[in-house]
């Protein structure tokens, strides 16, 4: 957890995911998290994702196998489970406001984050989405496919929504990426899209991010 010093009054707060073969302490998610302490004066807190990070078995790039050995229904519900605990302790917390509260993770971050911003509810002011669809690479074990998921997921999301798609991903099809976008209930969603494959992320992208939440979070 990160937040600006010295603290004077209640912060709000920004759930910061990340993306597959990262981790909570990531350049993005520290990139991130100073500039919400400094410019927007939140906290934010990570926490590792599946067979990431600390969770890591050994060390391995093979995750998605591992995901799909106990099955993704069960993966994506511990880790449901797991934001929904981190989100309980952390607006628990002297100092922060619990009901200024905001998500934010792309790609695996939105494997797994869509589906706890549909469990939170309105317990979030916002969240920011993407890099994700409802067409998986080819090579992606057929077992971890979020699209049963995606489609009981994201029409019960009504929080506003900053949906981010790379125009020339080749992982995540263009068309799957909106398919998913056109799912989402929220009558505040936006979208935005930026040329460039899949790991490619422009500043503008990123400040689009940071002022999406910090707009939601301030109202």
């Amino acid at each position: 957890m990160w937040s600006p010093e010295p603290v004077d009054q209640p912060l709000p707060i920004v759930l910061l995911d990340h993306g597959g073969s990262g981790h909570k302490r990531g350049n993005r998610q520290l990139d991130l998290a100073r500039w919400f302490a400094t410019e927007a004066g939140a906290a934010s807190v990570a926490i590792d994702g599946p067979y990431h990070g600390d969770r890591a078995l050994e060390p391995t790039a093979d995750y998605q196998r591992r995901m799909a050995e106990p099955g993704i229904e069960k993966v994506t519900d511990g880790m449901v489970a797991d934001w929904l605990a981190t989100l309980e302790a952390v607006t628990g917390l002297d100092g922060v406001e619990g009901d200024r509260v905001a998500y934010l993770g792309l790609s695996m971050g939105t494997r797994f984050g869509l589906p706890f911003v549909a469990a939170a509810g309105s317990r979030l002011r916002c969240a920011v989405l993407g890099k994700f669809g409802m067409q998986q690479p080819a090579g992606m074990p057929a077992e971890i496919d979020m699209r049963p998921r995606f489609a009981a997921d994201a029409p019960r999301i009504t929080v506003p929504v900053l949906f981010h798609v790379q125009w020339d991903d080749e992982l995540f099809p263009r068309t799957g990426q909106l398919a998913l976008f056109d799912l989402l209930g929220s009558p505040g969603k936006q979208l935005i899209g930026f040329s460039g494959m899949h790991a490619e992320t422009s500043p503008m992208a990123v400040e689009a991010w940071r002022e999406f939440v910090r707009r939601h979070l301030g109202d």
